[in-house]
């Protein structure tokens, strides 16, 4: 049997940036369709963010935010106390974001224009979201990042597409036809959460839309959180769109389904 090949650090390097300018080429395509994409999966979001449990005056890190769909959202549940920050490392994304809160709903808010391992946070959130982020949730760099930034007994919650079971070929290529438009490689669509299991405390893992779906919640472990969130380098390509002099729009979203079966506990 042949030996497994290793790559150097500095192949690994290049290869992970070559995905990553794969990912931001795509979502630079999709930026105007990309609200339109995510409409059948609307449901899910408000599912995701009633998960988190915010509170008012805590701090939330929407983790990919895209067009910045969950905003309003997560700022309306944490009101004009609390703090929202929005990581995005496609310039024509954020944009669509900034203009969808408004200069009168920036008071709360921060968008960070930057691949989510070389993000700047300068503070340490009550509650992480990843809604259908499936290329940030398997890079290790990016995770780590974004747990070093958490407070202890933080809420995480994941949500994105994965493989049903085998016999549901249907569920599967629908899965397999959304993956193509919105992931740079299928890599762990079986498991997508499994990286993220490994730095949280019993991950539970819920099964919507036949599967087709996965809805992931636990907490990030002391260990993840300890000390003071890291010394930051000036990475590259960031941007940081400053907070706006006025508070968010007020209102509620409406209420989403309850998940299709028990959840699975992942230690």
């Amino acid at each position: 049997m042949r030996p497994a090949l290793k790559l150097s650090p500095a192949t690994e390097t290049t290869r992970r940036d070559l995905v990553r300018e794969a990912a931001l080429a795509q979502y630079e395509l999709r930026a105007a369709t990309y609200d339109l994409e995510l409409a059948v999966f609307e449901p899910l979001r408000y599912l995701a963010i009633d998960r988190l449990r915010l509170r008012p005056g805590e701090t939330v890190i929407d983790v990919g935010c895209g067009t910045g769909m969950s905003l309003k959202q997560l700022q309306r549940d944490v009101t004009a106390a609390g703090r929202v920050i929005g990581i995005e490392q496609c310039p024509a994304m954020i944009d669509r974001a900034r203009a969808r809160v408004g200069s009168a709903g920036q008071s709360n808010l921060e968008l960070i224009c930057a691949p989510v391992e070389e993000a700047r946070i300068e503070t340490r959130a009550d509650a992480a979201l990843f809604h259908f982020t499936h290329d940030i949730l398997r890079r290790p760099e990016a995770l780590d990042r974004v747990l070093g930034h958490l407070k202890p007994g933080a809420r995480i919650v994941a949500c994105g597409l994965h493989w049903a079971a085998p016999w549901a070929v249907p569920v599967n290529l629908f899965v397999w036809g959304a993956a193509l438009r919105s992931t740079s490689s299928l890599e762990g669509l079986e498991a997508p959460w499994s990286l993220l299991a490994e730095r949280v405390e019993e991950l539970a893992i819920d099964d919507l839309m036949l599967g087709a779906v996965f809805l992931a919640s636990g907490t990030a472990g002391a260990s993840r959180c300890s000390g003071q969130p890291p010394a930051e380098e000036h990475p590259r390509r960031e941007r940081h769109i400053p907070p706006g002099p006025d508070s968010p729009a007020a209102g509620r979203a409406s209420a989403a389904p309850s998940p299709q079966r028990q959840a699975t506990l992942v230690r």
